[in-house]
This record gives structure tokens, sequence and C-alpha cells, in this order.
């Protein structure tokens, strides 16, 4: 299985060796990006499979049943259909978000970022959308990907 994960901007300038107060001189000066970090996440590949008979993965045997797991919310919406979304918020890149079965969306806890099960932001906060994998279900093998 191979797992991309993304990184946003901070991450991907310390890999290159550049300290704190180089960050902080690009962010602000603007030479490579400005302040407004909204668009920090760099969006990865997935491609994993879970087998539902693994306890680890009970919620999924239920409607409304989530699990977080690479970095990506998978939720059971209907008896056998499932939606996995990044666990990333587009709004500012925080791993917070989680899966609401009361409103049958998603929802980041950092700032409050409303999605549907499309990928389609409900508010401000969750304006840029989602990013929506792919689910294939065989058997009891659920696999995620892009």
């Amino acid at each position: 299985m191979k797992t991309q994960e993304g990184i946003n901007r901070k991450q991907f300038l310390s890999k290159l060796g550049l300290g704190t107060g180089a960050i902080m001189a690009t962010y602000c000066l603007g030479s490579l990006i400005s302040c407004d970090d909204d668009d920090d996440y760099i969006s990865g590949e997935v491609d994993f499979t879970l087998d539902l008979d693994e306890s680890a993965y009970d919620a999924l045997n239920t409607v409304g049943g989530y699990v977080r797991i690479n970095k990506v919310v998978i939720a059971a919406v209907s008896e056998g259909t499932f939606v996995a979304v990044t666990q990333i918020c587009s709004h500012q890149g925080a791993e917070n978000v989680t899966f609401r079965p009361l409103n049958n969306d998603f929802y980041c806890t950092q700032h409050g970022a409303i999605f549907d099960l499309e990928g389609k932001g409900l508010n401000s906060n969750g304006s840029k959308g989602i990013l929506v994998y792919k689910t294939s279900l065989s058997g009891t093998l659920l696999r995620i990907y892009s």
C-alpha cells in the first residue's frame, strides 16, 4: 500500500532546512507566500483497504458510525454506503475534520467549517470544500482511494 500524506507550506519549508526566522520572513514579506494560510494544505493521494470484520473498524458496521485513519475520515452514511474525506480542513489545515451523524455532514472542530457528503462547503469557513475520496466495498473489504 502506498500512502502519500500532504504537508503544508511551513512544513515544506522546514524540510528544506529553513528555520523559523526565514519562514516568518517568507510569510510576512510575501516573497514566496502570503501571511494568509487558508490554502496551506497540499493534498496527497491515498489508497488503502480496511477489513470491516476487524474490531478497529466496528463503527463502520453501523449507519452513522465513522473512523479516522491515515488522515482520512470514513463514515457509514447508509447501509453499505461509505463516504471518505480528508481529515485536513481546507480552511486552515487543521486535522480536526470529523463526521456528524445527526447532521449527515463533515465538521471541522477547529473553526466550524461544515461540508456536505459531496465535499461542498456549507458555510464561509468551509467555502473551499473538502477533498472526497472514492470508496469501494467488496464483501467486508472497504477500499479508500484517490
